[in-house]
C-alpha cells in the first residue's frame, strides 16, 4: 500500500494551491504529497463566455506573487481600480480607488478555469502524485494518519490528509464532524453580462430591499454578475427569457455601465453561513469550502481560505515532526481563528446590514456610506477589508 506524507482531498483552487505552496518545500525534504480529485483538469485552457470566476484581493496576489504564479494568472486577471458601493433609491455612495490605497488594484477577477490551469501546469508530478479523476470514499483514522479508500478499489495511507472537497463535503459529515449553518433565506444568481459601455475596470456592489447585487470586471469587457434574492425570485429570473432579463436587471443595477447588450448561461446556488466545527483534529485538516463557507458578496470566501493556505503551509514546513501531531495543527488553527473570526463577521454582518427593510437602519446605513466616503480613515479600513488586508494589520497587532 502506498505511504504519502500529505494527501489533499480535492485538487481544485484551495486544494492546488496549498499543494503548490507546499511543492518547492516538499521537494527539498523529500516528502511525498498526493492530490486527489474527481475531475480530471483539461489539457489546455479553453476561452467561455460564461466561465465561472473568483475575485482575488490584492493580499492573494501577494501570496500567489511569493509561489511564482501571478506572472502567468495575471495575463488573463482583470484589475479592479475602483469599487463603488450604493443603496438603491437612497443617498448613500462610497467609492474605493486603487490610486487612493496605493496599490495597482483593489483586487482582480479571474476566470476558475485559467486559474486552475495555472495552478495544475506549474504542479510537479515528481513531487505532487495525482490521482485523478478518483474519489475517497472512505476515510479511517489510524494511529499515525489516514487510511483512504478510493472509489477504483485502491487504497492508500498518509501521515496528513487535508480535507479540501467542498462545502458539501460527504468526508465531512462521514467523520462526524458537526457545521454551524446558517441560511440566508437567499439564493444567488451567478451569469456574465455585456454591458454597452467599456468596464474600465470598475467594480460595483448594489444593496437593493430584495438583496444585494454586484458586478465585477472580467477581461473582454465582461462583467460577472452575482444577484442575490428570494429563492423563489431567483427561479424567476432564471426562467426569463434573455431580453427580459436585462430589462429587469436594468432597471435594478441602473445606466452606469450603458444598456446591457448580453446575458450568458444562469447558474443558481442556495445561501448559507457554514463553518465546520472541528478544523483541525490528530492527521486531520478541514480547509475551502469544508471549513468555512460565506456570503458571495463581500468577495471574502475564497481570499480567506488562500490566508489559511499560506499559514498552513507555513506551519507544516517549520516542522521537523510527523506533520499530523496534534499541537502543530492546533497552532494553526490557532494562528487563523481571529483571522477567520473577523472575516467571517465582516462578510456576514455586511450582508445583514443590508438586508433589513427597516426604514432607520437605512437611514443609518446610508449615513455611514456616506461617513465612509467622506471620512479617509475609515475608508482605508474598509478598503483594507476588501483587499484582504484589514485583518493582518489586526492580527499583528495582538
Amino acid at each position: 500500500m502506498s505511504r504519502f506524507n500529505l494527501a489533499i482531498i480535492g485538487g481544485g483552487l484551495v486544494g492546488a494551491s496549498l499543494a503548490l505552496a507546499l511543492q518547492a518545500g516538499a521537494r527539498a525534504r523529500g516528502w511525498k504529497i498526493v492530490l486527489i480529485e474527481r475531475f480530471a483538469p483539461g489539457d489546455a485552457y479553453q476561452p467561455s463566455y460564461d466561465a465561472r470566476s473568483s475575485a482575488l484581493s490584492f493580499g492573494t496576489r501577494q501570496i500567489y506573487e511569493r509561489l511564482g504564479l501571478w506572472p502567468a494568472i495575471s495575463q488573463r486577471a482583470e484589475a479592479i481600480r475602483q469599487i463603488h458601493v450604493s443603496d438603491r433609491g437612497r443617498f448613500g455612495t462610497a467609492r474605493l480607488r486603487a490610486d487612493d490605497e496605493g496599490v495597482p488594484a483593489l483586487g482582480y477577477v479571474v476566470e476558475n478555469a485559467w486559474l486552475g490551469q495555472c495552478l495544475w501546469q506549474a504542479l510537479d508530478q515528481e513531487v505532487v502524485s495525482w490521482r485523478c479523476p478518483a474519489e475517497v470514499t472512505r476515510m479511517q483514522a489510524l494511529a499515525d494518519g489516514h487510511e483512504l479508500s478510493l472509489d477504483d478499489g485502491t487504497q492508500l495511507q498518509c501521515d496528513l490528509a487535508v480535507l479540501a472537497d467542498g462545502g458539501r463535503s460527504e468526508l465531512r459529515e462521514q467523520l462526524g464532524i458537526a457545521v454551524q449553518q446558517t441560511r440566508y433565506d437567499q439564493d444567488a444568481l451567478i451569469a456574465n453580462v455585456t454591458p454597452g459601455n467599456a468596464h474600465q475596470g470598475q467594480a460595483f456592489e448594489r444593496f437593493t430591499d430584495d438583496g444585494p447585487m454586484a458586478l465585477l470586471p472580467l477581461p473582454d469587457n465582461r462583467c460577472a454578475l452575482i444577484w442575490t434574492r428570494t429563492p423563489a425570485d431567483i427561479r424567476r429570473l432564471q426562467g426569463l427569457p434573455d431580453q427580459a432579463f436585462l430589462q429587469e436587471l436594468q432597471a435594478v443595477f441602473g445606466y452606469r455601465l450603458g444598456t446591457l447588450q448580453r446575458v450568458g448561461a444562469r447558474h443558481v446556488y442556495p445561501l448559507s453561513l457554514v463553518q465546520a466545527e472541528e478544523q483541525v483534529r490528530s492527521n486531520l485538516v478541514v480547509l475551502g469550502n469544508a471549513a468555512h463557507a460565506l456570503h458571495p458578496i463581500a468577495g471574502q470566501g475564497f481570499n480567506l481560505s488562500m490566508r489559511d493556505v499560506q499559514a498552513l503551509a507555513e506551519a507544516l514546513l517549520a516542522s521537523t515532526g510527523h506533520l499530523g501531531q496534534l499541537s502543530l495543527l492546533r497552532g494553526y488553527a490557532q494562528r487563523q481563528r481571529l483571522d477567520q473570526r473577523l472575516t467571517v463577521g465582516f462578510s456576514d454582518q455586511l450582508t445583514r446590514l443590508f438586508a433589513t427593510p427597516d426604514p432607520w437602519l437605512a437611514v443609518g446605513r446610508n449615513l455611514g456610506l456616506l461617513g465612509l466616503d467622506l471620512l479617509p480613515p475609515a475608508k482605508r479600513w474598509f478598503a483594507r477589508q476588501a483587499m484582504g488586508l484589514g485583518t493582518r494589520s489586526e492580527i499583528e497587532g495582538q
